[in-house]
């Protein structure tokens, strides 16, 4: 548990707002515009539920309306409260400028244990806070789009796009009320996937920054690398899959709710996932060692630490003790303010979850987009793009045999090169350039100023310069 001097989870994003404008040229009042959370929503409202009727509370955050519509998760947990759910909404400004996603912040919570009930009452649940929602156009394709977050999923976007759609049969761009949708809902290739990919992508270009390297004492590249992953949900899950399968690094430990499995000879995820979805935990996993305090594990030595589950699970109880030379955020939060302060004057280094966990919302701009347009990415170019391809190996081959020299081009270049770009390529693209530019531009700040510690504060100097601009260009 964290000291109770730590600062809570909102405090620790104004602490490091605070921090960040101090190194800029801010008016007091854009400051302050900047800083404020402008509306939430607060709403209980009653479910019939196995005879009688239960009522729920719910929030919906908007942090800013620099750009519009505002986007943000809504989360299904007992935890949910308006503090942190403006947080999460400001940190969601903070992140879509950085990604240049062209979003405000927005968030949103339920308090409700998704366990607790089967799927019929969570669909009634669910739309039920949606109904309160879109009624007042906090769910709405030009105003506020949702996704998933905590607790939720394809399933409880599909519910609420439903939802809306009931509620405005002529709306034609429906579907784009809310992101993370299932494929044939309206969702998009590579969205279940997007924050763990944008965390493979986040640490390829880490190790593309030669200084950045140096700052945490690591060299060479992913291939060996000791990874320990807190939280082996959908996040957690995909990115030590792609990080083992795709780039050679080792996860030699995984942390979940019942303890953690530790091995320095690299766990197998797929088999670790299969486990804790059997049965509930990573305690009755054959290989490696259990370890019931799993937060334990979280001090282990390692060259990269993933914390992808709950806030401030690193803070000042545990962070003298944490041995990882390099952190990233693949969660809001888990790193406390106090805890940062910590970290960074050791030599840590920590890539800050408002760029490590933007892959989320960077494909689902892409999703929204494709909504929007009411055609997949691909259709109109694909083939095109495989005609063209024909044509030089062809010509490539037509020479060869012209000349003589016989050679001949590998089946599998062909095969590979031959093939267009599909959706879900396409979406990893997008998201790979997204990840290397806003690093880029993190990194740039980092390094160029003497004033700028860490990649955290060079993240919020970025990114609220980005919103003052936005708001200058309104006029204020």
């Amino acid at each position: 548990m964290s000291n109770q001097t730590e600062p809570s989870f909102r405090e620790s994003v104004d602490l490091m707002f605070n921090r960040a404008v101090g190194l800029m040229d801010l008016s007091p009042g854009l400051e302050e515009k900047i800083r404020v959370c402008n509306a939430t929503y607060t709403v209980r409202f009653g479910v019939r539920l196995r005879g009688e009727i239960k009522t729920f509370t719910g929030y919906r955050s908007v942090h800013s309306e620099h750009m519009e519509p505002v986007k943000g998760g809504i989360r299904f947990s007992l935890g949910v409260n308006q503090d942190e759910v403006e947080a999460l909404a400001a940190l969601m400004t903070y992140k879509c400028a950085l990604v240049e996603a062209p979003f405000g912040g927005s968030k949103g919570g339920l308090c409700v244990d998704p366990r607790a009930y089967d799927a019929h009452e969570m669909e009634a649940i669910t739309r039920r806070f949606a109904y309160e929602l879109i009624k007042r156009d906090l769910i709405n394709p030009s105003q506020n789009v949702p996704a998933p977050d905590m607790g939720t999923g394809e399933r409880e976007m599909a519910w609420i796009a439903d939802q809306y759609a009931r509620m405005n049969t002529t709306d034609i761009n429906a579907k784009a009320c809310v992101t993370g949708k299932p494929t044939h809902a309206g969702g998009i290739a590579g969205r279940v996937e997007a924050t763990g990919r944008g965390v493979q992508y986040a640490l390829r270009e880490f190790f593309r920054d030669e200084r950045g390297m140096k700052a945490a004492g690591l060299s060479g590249s992913l291939k060996g690398k000791r990874v320990i992953v807190q939280g082996l949900g959908n996040v957690g899950y995909h990115a030590a899959k792609f990080l083992a399968e795709e780039d050679g690094a080792l996860i030699v430990g995984v942390i979940e709710r019942d303890g953690a499995i530790v091995d320095t000879n690299g766990i197998d995820v797929e088999a670790l996932r299969t486990c804790v979805a059997e049965t509930g935990g990573v305690a009755q996993f054959e290989a490696g060692e259990y370890i019931k305090n799993g937060a334990e594990v979280l001090e282990r030595d390692c060259d990269i630490l993933i914390p992808a589950a709950l806030e401030g699970v690193i803070n000042k109880s545990n962070a003298e003790r944490v041995q990882a030379p390099l952190i990233i955020e693949a969660a809001n939060g888990p790193v406390t303010a106090g805890a940062n302060d910590i970290l960074v004057a050791k030599g840590c280094v920590i890539i800050p979850d408002m760029y490590a966990n933007a892959g989320g919302v960077t494909v689902s701009y892409f999703e929204w987009v494709k909504n929007l347009s009411h055609i997949r990415f691909g259709r109109m170019q694909r083939r095109q793009e495989e005609s063209r391809h024909q044509l030089i190996v062809d010509e490539l081959e037509r020479l060869s045999a012209d000349s003589g020299v016989g050679w001949q081009l590998s089946p599998d270049f062909k095969e590979r090169y031959l093939r267009g770009a599909d959706e879900l390529e396409l979406v990893r693209s997008g998201l790979d350039d997204t990840m290397r530019i806003a690093y880029q531009a993190m990194r740039d700040v980092w390094h160029g100023r003497d004033d700028v510690p860490d990649l955290r504060t060079a993240a919020y100097l970025v990114s609220i310069d980005k919103v003052a601009q936005s708001y200058r260009a309104k006029g204020l």
